[in-house]
């Protein structure tokens, strides 16, 4: 996968703080930061955001894509299997690397921990977070 600089390159550091702490990209980072693979699919990003539609979830995914603050990353082809996502989102080396120099990773023990006490998931949410994600490259 070929790393995106975009418009993180393009803004100031306290611009690019402000873009990410927009209130619902910011959900979706810790959103990102507190799923059991730091690997979520759009539908569980979705899930997670039921406040928000599903349109402008995946708006401000694009956003952050954009931003070079996170990554799409897929399953190969032979990977992919018939019922479960193939596509999923997660911070890009950049990104994470920004968060921690801007204090913004200090909940991500206490996210991931609240995020296991959640009881309530739909059996597709369960399904879709024990699919198969891609490998780090």
């Amino acid at each position: 996968m070929s790393t995106k600089h975009g418009a993180a390159e393009e803004m100031e550091p306290r611009e690019l703080v402000h873009f990410v702490t927009q209130q619902t990209r910011f959900a979706l980072v810790n959103n990102i930061l507190q799923h059991p693979d730091q690997l979520p699919s759009m539908y569980e990003l979705e899930e997670l955001n039921p406040s928000v539609s599903d349109a402008t979830v995946y708006k401000h995914v694009q956003k952050l894509i954009d931003a070079g603050i996170v990554k799409e990353v897929a399953l190969d082809d032979n990977e992919r299997r018939q019922g479960y996502p193939w596509k999923f989102y997660g911070l890009s080396e950049e990104g994470r690397e920004f968060l921690d120099n801007h204090n913004l990773l200090a909940a991500e023990e206490t996210l991931q921990r609240i995020y296991e006490t959640i009881s309530d998931k739909p059996e597709k949410m369960i399904k879709y977070e024990n699919a198969p994600r891609p490998a780090e490259s």
